[in-house]
This record gives C-alpha cells, sequence and structure tokens, in this order.
C-alpha cells in the first residue's frame, strides 16, 4: 500500500459531514471496505485509520500491551473509548462524532492530512497553531532523529 500524502482543506457539512479528497481515497486498499476508524490523536487532531490498518493496529496492540500494567490499561481505554467506526457514504463524506470535532476544533472547515499509514483531521486554528510550532525547528533536526538510528 503507498502511504497516504498532501494537505487538503475542506468544509464540514452542518450534520459534521466531510468529503475525502480522491487524492487521499485512491491509497485505500480494497481490504479497507470503504471504512475507517477515526480516534483521538496526537497533537489535538482526529487520526482516521483505513479498517485495514486499524484492525493489524489492534493485532500488533494486544502483542505488545500488558494488561496488567496500569500505564497500558490506561492507553488502551482511552484509544479505545474514542474510536468510532465509519465508512464513506456514496458521495466520499465521512461523519466527524462532535467529540471528536470539539478535541480538535473543527467546525466549518477541516485540514485533511496523509500521514503514510492514517489521515489526519485538524481544525485550521490547531493546525496553525501545530506548523507555527514547527517553524521553530529546522526540518534537519527532525529528520536526523528520525532517520539518524537514535
Amino acid at each position: 500500500m503507498a502511504g497516504f500524502k498532501g494537505k487538503y482543506e475542506h468544509a464540514v457539512d452542518d450534520k459534521g459531514r466531510v468529503s475525502l479528497p480522491s487524492k487521499i481515497r485512491k491509497y485505500l486498499a480494497p481490504e479497507a471496505n470503504d471504512s475507517f476508524v477515526m480516534t483521538l490523536g496526537y497533537e489535538n487532531c482526529v487520526d482516521l485509520y483505513p479498517l485495514d490498518v486499524w484492525n493489524a493496529f489492534e493485532a500488533q496492540l494486544l502483542t505488545r500491551l500488558n494488561r496488567h500494567d496500569s500505564p497500558d490499561r490506561d492507553f488502551i481505554r482511552r484509544l479505545m473509548m474514542s474510536a468510532h467506526e465509519v465508512t464513506l457514504d456514496k458521495q466520499a463524506r465521512i461523519m466527524i462524532p462532535q467529540e471528536h470535532m470539539e478535541y480538535a476544533g473543527i467546525s466549518a472547515q477541516v485540514i485533511i492530512l496523509g500521514a503514510l499509514d492514517h489521515i489526519e483531521l485538524w481544525g485550521p486554528e490547531h493546525f496553525s497553531s501545530y506548523t507555527k510550532h514547527l517553524e521553530q525547528q529546522p526540518i534537519e533536526l527532525a529528520a536526523a532523529h528520525v532517520m539518524g538510528g537514535r
């Protein structure tokens, strides 16, 4: 599977629905069945995982997390209590639950980012604040940390 990429700004209708761009949808594997799992992400965005990717992620969590360890239980609870399965409708839209819209600061507009194996949904103000933070750090430092073998 090729990774999701790009940045798009779309309108959110009064029912909380947003269309996913065709440039994003083209990377969906048939195994996803046009379905996603949406959950609260980091830095106040919403994560949208294709169903096939989410199922693999859940399997990985089952092998890595210790249910007898309090921080692991906390993480599982926080992740799973905000997880909702959504399916593209005939107009290629998904419904964003109100809880997720509030968390990410999404109202009339949403920023849609491709993030390799998943998609991120951002409220424009949260995204602007986050990108200002990124501008403080040269990309070379991030690349050295991520690609440099730590």
